[in-house]
């Protein structure tokens, strides 16, 4: 069995007010899940707090990840443990290259394992980029340059899926990661998560598009709606909400008496 992201009976609020309002989700290693629903559902909420943002405020529920809470943990940690986030707008650090960057995070990847890990050593590392950035057809001067400084909505995720490519994670969250995007962007993306993805990945894509998933491929789709997953199935039921939107789900709910 590979590692799993169990979110159990999450509650979450932020100033006060309740944002989700008991979810539960579980993501494993080797599986594609994509999370929709409309503006205000609590989608990136829970992206937030899945990687530890201190502005979000667990109220009840945990979350497990590998078989353990980790609700305690900081950022940091979490991503130590395998976890990764792409974010809707990733931050720029001028001065420091894409390879500095990732070495210095694979570093600390490392050291979570072995705590005496000396970090790996620079020709490694220069053949590991190497690797990586032709697997994903990038140019090699990528690496040279400044993290997200100056880059393009394209460039910047390809910065993103390179961190995936090097540091491996078990688990890969893309939020919102199609927003503002031109095409050529979102297939960079797509391309490089269909080629990343496999047993030893599981990816949790959050999107309010359809159109991301006409790339990245899920077996699993959620809908939330109010704080809660309302509807869970297959592929078949992005393409449902594409045509018919979301009143469907909201009559059904009022039907339900929520």
């Amino acid at each position: 069995m590979g590692a799993a992201l169990e979110i159990r009976n999450l509650h979450v609020t932020v100033e006060d007010q309740p944002i989700l309002k008991g979810v539960n989700l579980i993501v494993r290693q080797g599986e594609i899940h994509a999370l929709m629903g409309p503006n205000g559902s609590g989608k990136s909420t829970l992206s937030n707090t899945i990687m530890g943002h201190p502005a979000y405020e667990v109220t009840a529920g945990q979350i497990i990840f590998d078989g353990v809470d980790i609700l305690e943990m900081e950022p940091d940690e979490r991503s130590r443990r395998g976890l990764f986030m792409a974010f809707q707008y990733p931050v720029a650090i001028p001065g420091v290259t894409v390879a500095n960057f990732l070495r210095n995070a694979l570093n600390a990847r490392r050291r979570m394992t072995n705590p005496e890990d000396k970090g790996i050593p620079i020709p490694a590392f220069r053949k590991l980029m190497i690797e990586k950035m032709d697997m994903l057809r990038m140019d090699h001067e990528f690496a040279g340059r400044y993290l997200n400084d100056g880059f393009s909505g394209g460039e910047k995720k390809r910065a993103e899926i390179l961190q995936m490519a090097v540091l491996e994670p078990q688990i890969a969250i893309m939020d919102e990661t199609d927003s503002g995007l031109d095409i050529d962007a979102l297939r960079v993306v797509s391309e490089g998560v269909t080629t990343l993805y496999g047993p030893n990945l599981g990816v949790l894509v959050i999107t309010h598009y359809q159109r991301i998933l006409n790339y990245i491929k899920p077996q699993f789709v959620h809908i939330m709606m109010d704080g809660q997953i309302v509807e869970s199935g297959g592929p078949e039921l992005a393409l449902h909400l594409e045509e018919q939107g979301y009143d469907w789900l909201r009559e059904k709910q009022n039907g339900s008496g929520k």
